[in-house]
């Protein structure tokens, strides 16, 4: 089981960065896809971001590109979303995620990951 606590959210001005981190307890195989999600009120949950721990390909959604960037820390098991120029409509829970590494990008096209964390707020103010 791999357990996955996010922390880094709060409140934030439109225009403003905030980065989220994520802390994974293990992976069950060599290489995982590990990236975030996030669900606005109302609306349905989206892949934003996704890293393979592989060869560290990312993938993004579309709304995402250009303003925010995913990294893992040195020893893979901590995760990070910079999030700059943001918006208003990025308002939303954002969770931390993990799952086998299989189509990792299809992750920012509607795919589910295996593992979530219980999320962490951000609220973009205009």
């Amino acid at each position: 089981q791999v357990h996955l606590v996010e922390s880094g959210g709060g409140s934030v001005q439109a225009g403003g960065s905030m980065r989220l981190s994520c802390v994974v307890s293990e992976y069950p195989a060599p290489d995982y896809c590990v990236g975030w999600f996030r669900r606005a009120p109302g609306k349905e949950r989206e892949g934003v971001a996704v890293i393979y721990t592989g060869n560290r390909n990312t993938y993004y959604a579309d709304s995402v590109k250009g303003r925010f960037t995913i990294s893992l820390g040195n020893a893979d098991n901590t995760l990070y979303l910079q999030m700059n120029s943001l918006k208003p409509e990025d308002t939303a829970m954002y969770y931390c995620a993990a799952g086998p590494a299989v189509m990792c990008s299809s992750w920012v096209t509607g795919a589910s990951a295996n593992y979530y964390g219980l999320g962490t707020q951000v609220t973009v103010s205009s």
